[in-house]
């Protein structure tokens, strides 16, 4: 097989392992968050708060992936996400409380940990010249899955209920995700038939001599102006997705008629993803990352005066185009800033922001903003308005450091 098509296939196969983990985080709580609710007897802020453990994961392990993929491979790396996640969906089948909501949230952050960081390294690998391209195609894929899968969770709840569903999404997953995991295995670790004869190793796929270290990209001002754009505008993205079904039902819709703005976020959170990578090639990474943040925050200052289901959904669309771009082009972005060969441990420090600061300032916040004011949505928006016009700002200032090395 020629080096070309086992590139092709470490992105297809990313793509696929990437989607279950990112149907879970993105579809899955905005569409059992009302469940939740009742069942547990609990205000939308507990339940809000499932979404800081998902991302309390990542942030605590993000970092470790990265340095761990460098010695098991990515391969190895995506297998056991592709496997952690499955199981994590069966647990959920038993989840009966606040303590396995948490516990289930948690453990499915870590599996798109060993997923999502393996398979942008993979990917970008495999096409130097095209990191955009193919950081998008993964993130979509990542993104997409919410929109995609949605729709299908409400219908398997109304029709299989809670149990029958989560087992069969479970098993689904693990099968999916590990045979598709067996594809990802990055270019030094891969050589063709014919240069395995001759011992020859693949061609190098890119300069790494200036790639800066873990140590020298924390003394950089572009690595903490990038984690704070992460933590501000990851709030301001990841909020809609427990905000845009409850802000449907505050609206006096339906469920299904809810997680059409749901479907609407993800949808241009999973497609932004492609179509953002493509820009940033051709026109700047941080001019697509600015200009996206700004049409969010206007969207955001809008939607509480939005009555129409039509009109929510598009404004809605333009907050997940955002938070999809923030997704795709901060990976190619921390390439150009620092290189290639430590991104891993570098990008999963970023992820601290996303981890550790964006649940509690977006849907833990939110959650108990709207508990306390009577499901205020005015004063909601419109402080995670602020926060997408801060990001818009704050990501002008991250720019290589190639030329101080």
């Amino acid at each position: 097989m020629s080096m070309n098509k086992r590139g092709i296939n470490a992105v297809i196969g990313s793509g696929i392992a990437i989607f279950w983990p990112g149907a879970f985080i993105f579809g899955f709580p905005g569409v059992m968050g009302p469940l939740w609710v009742q069942q547990f007897q609990v205000g939308r802020g507990a339940i809000g708060s499932a979404l800081f453990f998902v991302l309390a994961s990542v942030g605590i392990f993000m970092f470790f992936v990265g340095k761990w993929q460098e010695r098991l491979g990515t391969r190895r790396m995506i297998t056991i996400g592709a496997i952690v996640t499955g199981l994590d969906i069966l647990l959920a089948a038993y989840v009966s409380n606040l303590f396995t909501l948490y516990l289930w949230a948690f453990i499915m952050g870590i599996a798109s940990c060993f997923i999502y960081l393996p398979a942008l390294t993979s990917v970008q690998k495999w096409f130097p010249l095209r990191r955009g391209l193919v950081s998008g195609i993964v993130n979509m894929m990542f993104g997409l899955s919410g929109a995609i899968m949605a729709p299908v969770f409400t219908f398997m709840l109304g029709s299989m209920g809670y149990f029958s569903m989560n087992i069969t999404l479970g098993i689904m997953a693990l099968l999916v995700g590990v045979a598709a995991s067996q594809f990802t295995e990055a270019p030094e670790n891969v050589m063709t038939e014919s240069e395995s004869g001759r011992g020859e190793q693949p061609r190098p796929t890119g300069p790494e001599e200036w790639s800066l270290t873990v140590g020298q990209a924390l003394r950089s001002r572009s690595f903490w102006f990038l984690w704070l754009t992460w933590a501000i505008q990851g709030a301001a993205g990841i909020a809609m997705v427990m905000l845009s079904t409850a802000f449907g039902l505050h609206k006096g819709f339906s469920l299904e008629s809810a997680v059409v703005i749901l479907t609407a976020f993800n949808l241009t959170n999973g497609t932004s993803r492609l179509v953002s990578g493509i820009l940033s090639d051709w026109i700047g990474r941080n001019r697509v990352m600015s200009a996206t943040f700004l049409f969010a925050a206007a969207a955001y200052f809008v939607l509480p005066h939005v009555s129409s289901l039509i009109v929510a959904a598009v404004t809605a669309g333009v907050i997940g185009f955002a938070f999809g771009t923030l997704f795709a082009v901060s990976a190619p972005l921390a390439v150009d800033c620092f290189g290639l060969k430590h991104f891993g441990a570098i990008f999963g420090l970023v992820f601290t922001a996303y981890g550790f600061v964006a649940a509690p300032l977006g849907p833990s916040l939110t959650g108990y903003l709207l508990d306390i004011t009577n499901e205020n949505f005015f004063v909601v928006f419109t402080y995670l308005g602020i926060c997408c016009a801060v990001s818009a700002v704050l990501i002008r200032f991250v720019t290589p450091e190639r030329a101080s090395q």
